[in-house]
């Protein structure tokens, strides 16, 4: 526990002196255990309300904490839904290109030379043919090698043309991988936002953490405080009911004391008295004693 008090000011009170101090020291004792003790409770008062406005600051950045982690847990519950529409059009896209392969495959459209070069080669024999001047067997091999040419070109467009939607098949792939990117680009916001939250939500339970440790503090002085305050009340008390006792012990003598008088005025008026049935003259103070103890 934290030591916030000087000790020094502190006012003890001894059985010793409640018995033997005179009334006037009880008198001042009282009145610095009643000074002491109101000096206490208000620094008690202090520590309390110091303590109480941590503990409102430490539930204020538990809430800011649990909005974070309810922020985090909504983004988070975003990411696993673009997750699933990523991973469903990703197997959707990946099923129309191996459709596409499959097709390809299928017509072998891919082995060979492609329409584009097979016309090219054809243009450049015939331009040969018609330009250069060639023996009869040279030209004949040319116009063989042109008709191979030209029957794979047909071959090759026969296929594609069996392909049919091929290359809108392969554009729904192109578009359906797109949209499974769009989806995973919003899985890596989502993500990166999510874990912001997170570590703010980790920042404000710190936070939360060292102030309520601030306020720990401040109650332990508090309680430290407090129960010297109590202590000082219940020995200012002691010395009141002290007080009360040698006022009591005062009443009590100053009646014995003035009863003692009383009966020593009777007994010395009855002797008066008597001195005055039996015809001595009395003085004006006798007389007035005998008035006094109505005698007279």
């Amino acid at each position: 526990m934290s030591k916030v008090l000087e000790e020094a000011n502190n006012i003890e009170v001894t059985e010793e002196q409640l018995e033997n101090n005179s009334k006037g020291e009880l008198i001042k004792l009282a009145g610095k255990l009643r000074d002491r003790r109101n000096e206490l409770n208000q620094l008690a008062s202090e520590k309390a309300s110091a303590r109480d406005d941590l503990n409102a600051k430490t539930r204020e950045k538990v809430d800011k904490a649990q909005e974070h982690r309810e922020k985090r847990d909504e983004l988070n519950e975003q990411v696993q839904e673009h997750k699933e529409e990523r991973n469903e059009l990703n197997a959707e896209a990946n099923d129309l290109f191996e459709q596409v392969e499959q097709r390809k495959d299928d017509l072998k459209i891919d082995e060979g030379k492609q329409i584009e070069e097979l016309e090219e080669e054809i243009e450049d024999l015939e331009f040969k043919q018609q330009t250069e001047v060639l023996d009869s067997e040279d030209e004949r091999e040319l116009i063989e090698k042109i008709e191979e040419k030209r029957e794979e070109l047909q071959e090759k467009r026969e296929k594609l043309n069996q392909s049919g939607d091929l290359e809108e098949i392969e554009e729904e792939a192109e578009e359906v991988r797109a949209e499974a990117s769009e989806h995973h680009q919003k899985v890596t916001e989502l993500a990166d936002e999510a874990q912001e939250h997170h570590n703010q939500m980790i920042e404000a339970y710190r936070e939360a953490d060292d102030i309520r440790d601030e306020a720990d503090e401040k109650h332990e002085e508090f309680v430290e405080v407090q129960e010297a305050a109590d202590q000082h009340h219940e020995d200012f008390v002691r010395v009141q009911k002290r007080l009360r006792e040698l006022d009591k012990q005062e009443e009590e003598e100053e009646r014995a004391e003035r009863e003692e008088k009383e009966e020593a005025a009777r007994e010395e008026a009855e002797e008066i008295y008597q001195k005055f049935k039996e015809g001595e003259t009395l003085d004006t103070e006798d007389l007035m004693k005998l008035q006094k103890t109505g005698l007279l």
